[in-house]
């Protein structure tokens, strides 16, 4: 049964601009930058049959222009108990349209409605127990200054992880391209 989820891959010089970003967070588990991704949809645990159906369903994605993406700063999930490090990502309407798409199809395929807000970003860190609030919010205060970095993409991939926590390695699966 393959955990799925839709998204853009980061390239290799953003991916290297980003580690710079990582190390000094007690309790963080940090992400190989390979695996750094743009989450589009999350779709879970799924039998091959669905798995099936949601690759035939992306594959009905419209055409689209490459889309510009620009991660602006970094940021925490979590509040009180942070659970992740991440760079945030301009929601630009383009991406905004494509990951509504993603929904709209991997839902015609079976797969139940996402319940989260979407809310594009690149996971640098799992953050553990030991990544206090106060730790994150020192982390936050003392990383270098985070200047935009803007990349190109013009496919989303069908990506698969491992079942087990964080997932990575993750695994391009299929692509789609825009056009």
């Amino acid at each position: 049964m393959p955990r799925l989820f839709t998204g853009l891959a980061v390239p290799p010089a953003i991916a290297d601009a980003l580690k710079a970003y990582q190390g000094g967070l007690p309790g963080a588990r940090w992400i190989e930058p390979g695996d750094f991704h743009v989450t589009l949809r999350f779709i879970g645990d799924v039998e091959a049959a669905t798995a099936d159906d949601v690759v035939e369903a992306l594959s009905e994605m419209r055409p689209r222009p490459a889309l510009t993406v620009t991660l602006t700063g970094l940021g925490l999930f979590g509040g009180d108990k942070p659970r992740a490090l991440y760079a945030a990502v301009s929601p630009e309407p383009g991406l905004t349209d494509l990951q509504a798409e993603q929904e709209r199809l991997v839902r015609r395929a079976g797969v139940e409605p996402e319940r989260r807000k979407f809310t594009p970003h690149v996971t640098l860190a799992r953050l553990r127990r030991g990544a206090t609030p106060e730790a994150a919010a020192m982390y936050l205060s003392q990383a270098p200054v985070f200047a935009p970095l803007t990349f190109t993409v013009d496919r989303v991939t069908l990506f698969s992880a491992r079942n087990s926590t964080g997932g990575g390695p993750y695994v391009a699966e299929a692509a789609f391209p825009f056009a």
